[in-house]
């Protein structure tokens, strides 16, 4: 069995040299013929005899008690221990010796193999206390097989572990008198096989384990001798600590542990070797940095912490974290979705035409205004207020119908029944109505033929028959559905209270009048019927058109309205060609009340009709070629975009055009060559809008590489 080692306090080599040289029966080699001594009665802790394989630990004794010849003698009839040193059954003065193997005496097994074992410190010098038994002639523990006769009584080796406390007194340090002990007589130690007494037996198995001395600092030599010749060598490794001088009469065992925490170092002996305190186990340290981990790892120390050092290390760990942040930057920026190209206008977003701004001639009452559709107003008179419009409401009536059930120029539109109702309202004429009083229940109007009666002899009875064919047989809905849409095209002073205008509630304002009149001149049929200067109806009958101004001077018509409280009130629509521009105009003129009123409005309404083509102009403001924008791919690649003829605006003085460069509803293509039409430049809004396209000037490359990498948005 392996054992830990102690580091000893003393030199027991000595203490042994000294029990032989104190007469001290030596301990005879394996296969002697030598008696072996029998171990004396009254063992102290330093004696000979004790058990070679429990002899690790040793009882305490009660301090102040000398051991007498015979108190630690084993009992009689003991078990005796099997192996080479077997024992006998009683160990007593007189029992016969052990022999050693070979030899004439009793059959004893053969020596034990020796066993590894590690020393244990001794507190104490042991080896002196062991030459001084051996000087004061203590009997020699025999080799197993020796004849010779027993000096003491046996201690029973199985129990012998444990060793009394050996009462406090001045010990003795080892020193020269150690080696003097072979001089006094003691036997030397024979060689193995000799006939030769051995010196005390040094248990090979448990030698390497020592007692710690017990006793005190220095001790009478008498002592010494006596406990020298008990001294058992096997055991004499294992030393109690010394004791104090005084001690308690009787105390009990203490408990000395073999390995502590924290252990002053003992006494080191003059010349012998340096033991250390073993140390405790320390607690876990934690994970060292990867390159210091390495090299520990690699039996290789990590070089000293410097700035430089620090440095490299960062970039060694760094650098690589940072070219795969870039290499996933790169192929994310090269797979991404491409950015749609753009369009953006380089050239005067406005053009402003030479002149002052144009005044037309008036007439001397009411209201009126005057606009071009898509360009703005050209002029008005008087406070644009709500009054009474007449028969213009009827405009409204059209433009509603139009909006629910659209009608294609040259269509006539579906079929309309004339009700009874509609039959009655055509007698209101000799009231002084106006109305279609050819039309009888159960006819049939053509959409197209019931557009005509409305605008053109201006039927009340039709407006009527329009506006509950439109709502399936509500006029009251109808009405609502004027009024709203007169609000969402802004109509701010207008009020509808009937479809026909013969109500005198029923108001607007020349300039809201205007703004319906532009939405009216984009409606192809319907101004196909405001200007006929005639429409002949179903019967055969034929009415003229109250508008005079058709169809001279590219009047368009639109409507009249006539009544006492709202004298002659007329909204009217012209076209100019100005260069390649069909430029519409629209007008209107309201509270005209100087008799006959219907010609008197209609020759207001003519001569600012006629003023205002006057003022229509064409400008170039773009030529062909110019540089007019770019496209922008979102890459930064701009490519510079030109228009493929004149831009010619209608204006008149002091009027300004806005520009604007749109895509023509086409997505522009990532790449292109030179001259590709890629958008239109368009002036104006409406009828005089002029739009023309606008192509590269020079190739629009794909986007490379280095253009989606660095990309940002």
């Amino acid at each position: 069995m392996r054992s830990e080692a102690l580091p000893a306090a003393s030199a027991p080599a000595a203490g042994s040299d000294a029990a032989q040289a104190a007469g001290g029966a030596p301990k005879s080699a394996p296969g002697s013929a030598e008696p072996d001594a029998a171990p004396a009665t009254g063992v102290t802790p330093d004696e000979p005899g004790v058990d070679r394989k429990t002899a690790v630990f040793t009882a305490l004794k009660p301090e102040g008690e000398e051991p007498s010849a015979g108190s630690e003698a084993a009992p009689k009839g003991d078990v005796a221990e099997s192996g080479p040193e077997a024992k006998a059954d009683s160990r007593t003065a007189g029992d016969a010796p052990k022999s050693t193997p070979g030899a004439a005496e009793p059959d004893a097994g053969p020596a034990p193999a020796p066993v590894r074992s590690e020393a244990l410190p001794a507190a104490s010098a042991p080896a002196d206390e062991a030459d001084a038994a051996s000087a004061a002639g203590g009997a020699p523990k025999s080799a197993p097989g020796s004849a010779g006769p027993a000096d003491e009584p046996g201690v029973d080796r199985k129990t012998a572990v444990f060793k009394a406390l050996k009462p406090g007194g001045a010990g003795t340090p080892a020193g020269p008198e150690d080696d003097a002990a072979p001089a006094a007589g003691g036997a030397a130690k024979s060689v193995p096989g000799s006939a030769e007494p051995d010196a005390a037996p040094v248990d090979r198995k448990t030698a390497v384990l020592k007692a710690l001395d017990s006793r005190p600092a220095s001790k009478p030599a008498g002592s010494e001798a006596g406990a020298a010749a008990g001294v058992d060598q096997p055991t004499a490794m294992l030393k109690l600590p010394p004791q104090p001088a005084e001690l308690p009469a009787e105390r009990t065992s203490k408990f000395v542990p073999l390995r502590a925490d924290e252990v002053r170092a003992p006494a080191q002996p003059a010349g012998g070797p340096v033991v250390e305190a073993e140390r405790t186990r320390q607690q876990p340290m934690p994970p060292l940095p990867p390159l210091d981990l390495l090299a520990e790892l690699t039996n290789k120390p990590a070089p000293p912490e410097t700035p430089t050092r620090t440095v490299v290390r960062r970039v060694k760990i760094w650098t690589p974290l940072l070219v795969l942040a870039l290499i996933i930057f790169a192929v994310v920026q090269a797979v991404r979705p491409l950015p749609t190209p753009s369009l953006k206008l380089t050239a005067n977003s406005a053009y402003t035409f030479e002149g002052d701004k144009p005044a037309l001639p008036w007439p001397g009452e009411g209201q009126g205004f005057m606009a071009a559709t898509g360009l703005g107003t050209v002029d008005s008179f008087g406070e644009q207020k709500a009054v009474p419009i007449g028969s213009v409401a009827k405009a409204m009536t059209a433009y509603v119908v139009l909006q629910d059930k659209p009608l294609k120029p040259g269509a006539k539109g579906p079929s309309i029944t004339v009700d009874a109702k509609a039959e009655e309202d055509g007698g209101l004429d000799a009231q002084g109505e106006s109305t279609l009083n050819t039309v009888k229940e159960g006819d049939k109007l053509t959409q197209h033929d019931a557009l005509a009666a409305l605008m053109i002899p201006s039927a009340n009875n039709i407006a009527r028959l329009l506006a509950r064919w439109d709502t399936g047989g509500s006029e009251e809905e109808f009405v609502k559905k004027m009024n709203d849409t007169a609000e969402e095209l802004g109509m701010k002073n207008t009020k509808y209270t009937d479809p026909s205008g013969l109500d005198a509630t029923t108001v607007s304002s020349a300039e809201d009048q205007v703004k319906l009149g532009q939405e009216l001149v984009e409606i192809e049929a319907l101004m196909d019927i405001t200007k006929l200067p005639e429409w002949t109806d179903p019967s055969g009958k034929t009415w003229r058109n109250y508008n005079t101004l058709v169809p001279y001077d590219g009047a368009l018509g639109i409507k009249t309205g006539s009544t006492t409280k709202a004298g002659g009130n007329l909204l009217f629509a012209a076209h100019k060609m100005v260069g390649d521009t069909d430029q519409l105009i629209v007008g209107a003129i309201l509270g005209q009340h100087q008799a006959p009123i219907i010609d008197t409005v209609n020759a207001a309404s003519k001569e600012v009709m006629r003023a205002t083509q006057d003022e229509l102009d064409g400008a170039t403001i773009v030529k062909k070629g110019q540089v007019v924008g770019e496209v922008d791919n979102g890459l930064g690649t701009k490519v510079p975009l030109v228009a493929v003829e004149d831009v010619k605006a209608v204006g008149w003085s002091g009027l300004t055009v806005k520009l604007e460069l749109t895509d023509g509803a086409k997505s522009v293509p990532q790449s292109a060559a030179a001259g590709t039409h890629i958008g239109t430049l368009t002036v104006g809004e409406g009828k005089s809008q002029v739009e023309v396209a606008v192509a590269l000037q020079s190739d629009l490359a794909e986007a490379s590489f280095l253009d989606k990498l660095t990309r940002v948005g």
